[in-house]
């Protein structure tokens, strides 16, 4: 039942309006917050390397007005130099002050499919500090020098001034990638770059063993004068510009961590026994997993385009577990690593939506230019895993109750309908199977019976709850 959208005149707009008001997500900021902002310029004294010459290219979702990150890149005689410029936060926000203070409240920007609720105010996040092209701003700038494989040698973080060439959306970035291959002659150099820097990334992290999961994310879209649940699948563009943010993390990590200050974002390794586990599921699944093929490896050689895949895929998640920050200032930590990453890293990337990136960043600046940390930052590296981790729970909290709400929305017109599903999880403790409904984009729970992993079910829909946000299912006879 393809294309099922919702088209009532705010019928979802109140209900994502009531979602926030539970979860106390604020919207509105206080009038000092508000004001300080209006008054937020960066230090004229401050000295910025002029790099507005550089064609700067920002590629983020259609409509952004958010824009954290812009890259470019150029050949060298060794191999490739990467620029990236990062919003300059840090030079609009007065530390101690009524816009810090909110930003310590909040964590992180909230996004909901009809309104965000922003970590700065507008006139900052949308407009003085974020990379807009075709406007002088102010930013920092890291250049990273690699080698021919793509791994860094050098790097180093300056103020600067850019110029921005041009945002476009991952879909445009996509389509000039691919027609550059087709058409050698017309060739978009940054994007090329783009590519070819990017898939070497993702060889030195298959090299690392780290791991990515293609997993596609459920997400309600707008579309016209309704919403839509959808199944996203990520371009390989957004992958190749992920590894470019995934470079400055790892080099930022490694920095902070051999002065011995800094704050790090980091996952503990797998369980090895959540990784027998996942042994048993693949032979369960059918899934070929040789025993001198170590788990990275295996996962690299799946696409979510199958049943038995995807399902695959969906368990892997068990083994991303107790990802969180982690602030030093006595010498360098040890046993700090991200584990899907397989490195070192830090969140420095997204400051205009991500507090801890500001300080990870000012930090940085004083690090790389041989020089004390700024007292304040190292201050509050005692307070930001816990700032961070309650932002965190909120984001998820809301992610998870608009989409569960998108679901009662979009189906409670369909009681008795039948739709196709597959089964990806299955969890006897809890009694409980997962599976997923494709068109709409559905994850619903029923108890086990005898379902399967990756079997595929007839589901009649049976009833709908908008106030506890649940949908029920039942198999159907020919299941």
């Amino acid at each position: 039942m393809p294309g099922i959208v919702l088209r009532v005149p705010g019928v979802f707009e109140t209900a994502f309006a009531g979602i926030r008001a539970e979860l106390d997500v604020p919207l509105r900021f206080p009038a000092d917050v508000l004001e300080e902002a209006e008054r937020a310029v960066p230090d004229p004294t401050v000295e910025r390397v002029d790099a507005r010459h550089l064609p700067l290219i920002a590629i983020d979702p259609p409509g952004a007005t958010d824009l954290d990150q812009a890259f470019t890149a150029e050949r060298t005689s060794g191999g490739y130099r990467v620029f990236y410029a990062i919003a300059d936060v840090g030079a609009f926000v007065t530390p101690g002050g009524s816009v810090d203070i909110e930003a310590r409240r909040r964590g992180i920007t909230l996004y909901s499919p009809d309104v965000r609720a922003p970590l700065h105010p507008p006139i900052l996040s949308e407009d003085r500090t974020s990379l807009l092209p075709g406007r002088d701003k102010p930013a920092l700038l890291w250049t990273i020098d690699l080698d021919a494989e793509g791994r860094p040698v050098d790097w180093h973080l300056t103020r600067a001034v850019v110029r921005v060439a041009e945002a476009i959306s991952y879909r445009m970035a996509q389509d000039r990638i691919d027609g550059a291959v087709a058409e050698p002659g017309d060739v978009d150099e940054n994007l090329v770059l783009l590519s070819t820097i990017g898939r070497l990334r993702q060889r030195r992290e298959a090299e690392r063993g780290g791991v990515s999961l293609n997993l596609p994310a459920q997400e309600i879209v707008r579309r016209d004068d309704g919403y839509v649940l959808a199944f996203d699948r990520p371009l390989p563009v957004e992958g190749w510009n992920a590894q470019i943010s995934l470079l400055t993390g790892m080099v930022a990590g490694r920095t902070m961590t051999d002065a011995g200050v800094g704050i790090l974002r980091t996952l503990p390794p797998a369980d090895p026994a959540d990784v027998e586990v996942l042994r048993r599921i693949a032979g369960v699944l059918g899934l070929d997993w040789p025993t001198d093929t170590d788990y990275a490896t295996f996962v690299r050689s799946l696409q979510p385009t199958t049943a038995a895949h995807n399902a695959f895929l969906v368990q892997c998640t068990r083994l991303f577990k107790g990802a969180g920050y982690y602030g030093f200032s006595a010498g360098p930590p040890e046993n700090v690593e991200h584990s899907a990453i397989a490195s070192l890293y830090a969140h420095v990337t997204a400051p205009l939506r991500r507090l801890v990136d500001r300080f990870g960043n000012e930090i940085l600046l004083s690090l790389l230019a041989d020089a004390d940390p700024p007292q304040w930052a190292v201050e509050a590296l005692g307070e930001l895993p816990s700032l961070m981790g309650k932002a965190r729970q909120r984001e998820s909290s809301l992610e998870r109750a608009l989409l569960d709400m998108a679901e009662v929305l979009t189906l409670e017109n369909h009681i008795g309908d039948v739709f196709d599903s597959v089964v990806v999880d299955v969890a006897p403790p809890r009694n409980q199977a997962t599976v997923q409904i494709t068109e709409p984009a559905v994850v619903a729970r029923l108890p086990i019976g005898s379902l399967d992993l990756a079997e595929q079910v007839k589901l009649r829909l049976t009833a709908t709850d908008r106030q506890h946000r649940t949908v029920t299912f039942e198999p159907t006879a020919d299941s």
